[in-house]
C-alpha cells in the first residue's frame, strides 16, 4: 500500500508538471485555483483545527493583492500617474503610494499589513472571549467596512473597477507565456511550503493545543494555557497565507477589485474547505481546486443554470460526505460500521425473540 506521504509528493509533482500537459488557458486557471488553495489551508488551520469560523478572509486576500497591484501599476507607467487617478482629477501621486514604487516594500507590505490588521482585530476579540457566530458576524462586518472604503476612495483605489492593466513585473512582460509559467511554478512552490509548514504545525505540540482549544477552550485555560495567544497566532498566520495568495493571484490574473474581497468571496473560501474536508490540509487544497474547477466547467457548459449545479455539489458533499472529499474513505468506513452494527443488533434481537419463545 502506498504511504500517504508519497501520495502528497506525487500530487504536488503533478501540479509542478502541469505546464507540460495543460493549455495556456487551463494553466492560468489552475494557477488561480492554487492561489485559492493557499487561503484554504489557512482556513483549515483556523476553522478545522482551532474551531474559529472566519467569514472575512477576503479582506486579507484583497489587501495583499492591492499592495502588489500598486507596485505593478506604478511600474507600468513610470514617472506618470496611474490612469484612474488622472480620470479622477488627481494631480499628484498620494504620499502612501510613493513607497510602492519599490518591489521589496510592496511585497513586504502585502504580508505585514494584513497580518498586523489580523493580529489587532483578533487580539481584542479573542481577549474579550468573542467567539462562535458572534466572531463570524464581526469578520463579515470588517469586510463591509473595507469594501465600502475601497469603493468610496475611487481616486486612490480605482473604485469598483479596481486596479488592472499591468504590463510588467520586475521588468519582465506579464503577457509572456514563459513569465506566466515561472509565476505558476512559484505558486506551486509556495503552496508546497505552506502545506509542509502547516502539516508540521498540526502534528506538533502547538497543533495539539489548537485541537484542544477547538474541543474545549475552558479546559485548556484551566490547564494553564492562554488560548488567546494561540488563537491570535493562527488567525494572523491564516491572514498571511491569504495575503500571499492575493500577491500571486494579481500577478497571474492581472486584476484586483473590491468585488473580489467582498462577503460572497469570503463565504466561498469557507465552502472550499467544507467540500475538501475542514480538518484535512490536503483536503482543503483539493476542495479549492475541485470546487473552482467545477464552477468553471458548469459556467462554461451550462451558463444559464450553472449555479444550480454548483449548489447541488455543495449540498451533496454536506449530506453524504460530512468529512469532505478527503474523508471519503473514512466516511465509507463509518457507514459500513454503522450498517454492520445495525445488522448485528437486529440479529441479536431475533435471537432473543427465538430464545424467549
Amino acid at each position: 500500500m502506498i504511504k500517504k506521504g508519497w501520495l502528497y509528493w506525487l500530487f504536488f509533482l503533478a501540479l509542478f508538471a502541469a505546464p507540460f500537459y495543460l493549455t495556456e488557458f487551463r494553466l492560468s486557471l489552475l494557477g488561480k485555483f492554487l492561489c485559492f488553495a493557499m487561503i484554504a489551508i489557512g482556513l483549515s488551520l483556523l476553522w478545522g483545527h482551532t474551531g474559529i469560523l472566519s467569514l472575512g478572509h477576503g479582506v486579507y486576500f484583497g489587501l495583499g493583492a492591492y499592495c502588489m497591484a500598486m507596485y505593478l501599476k506604478l511600474e507600468s507607467a513610470p514617472g506618470r500617474l496611474p490612469d484612474f487617478m488622472e480620470w479622477s482629477g488627481v494631480n499628484k501621486l498620494p504620499w502612501f503610494w510613493k513607497p510602492f514604487e519599490h518591489p521589496l516594500f510592496a511585497i513586504s507590505s502585502a504580508i505585514i499589513i494584513p497580518v498586523l490588521l489580523a493580529a489587532f482585530l483578533s487580539y481584542f476579540t479573542f481577549k474579550n472571549r468573542i467567539k462562535g457566530v458572534y466572531f463570524s458576524l464581526l469578520s463579515q462586518a470588517v469586510v463591509v467596512v473595507f469594501v465600502t472604503l475601497f469603493i468610496g476612495k475611487q481616486e486612490w483605489t480605482g473604485g469598483t473597477n479596481g486596479l488592472t492593466n499591468f504590463s510588467t513585473v520586475f521588468g519582465f512582460s506579464l503577457s509572456s507565456p514563459l513569465t506566466q509559467i515561472v509565476l505558476y511554478w512559484i505558486t506551486v512552490c509556495l503552496l508546497l511550503l505552506i502545506f509542509l509548514f502547516s502539516r508540521w504545525l498540526t502534528v506538533s505540540r502547538f497543533g495539539r493545543v489548537l485541537v484542544a482549544i477547538r474541543d474545549g477552550e475552558n479546559r485548556v485555560r484551566f490547564l494553564g494555557f492562554n488560548p488567546t495567544t494561540y488563537k491570535v497566532f493562527v488567525y494572523s498566520l491564516s491572514a498571511a497565507f491569504a495575503a500571499l495568495a492575493g500577491v500571486m493571484f494579481v500577478l497571474q490574473v492581472g486584476l484586483i477589485s473590491p468585488a473580489m474581497m467582498g462577503i460572497i468571496p469570503s463565504i466561498e473560501m469557507v465552502l472550499w474547505v467544507a467540500v475538501g474536508g475542514r480538518s484535512s490540509l490536503i483536503g482543503a487544497v483539493i476542495g479549492a481546486i475541485v470546487t473552482n474547477s467545477a464552477k468553471s466547467f458548469f459556467s462554461e457548459n451550462y451558463p444559464d443554470i450553472w449555479l444550480l449545479f454548483l449548489g447541488g455539489l455543495f449540498i451533496g458533499v454536506v449530506m453524504f460526505l460530512p468529512n469532505g472529499l478527503a474523508g471519503i474513505y473514512e466516511s465509507l468506513k463509518q457507514r459500513k460500521r454503522h450498517e454492520e452494527g445495525r445488522t448485528h443488533e437486529a440479529g441479536s434481537h431475533v435471537s432473543r425473540s427465538v430464545g424467549g419463545f
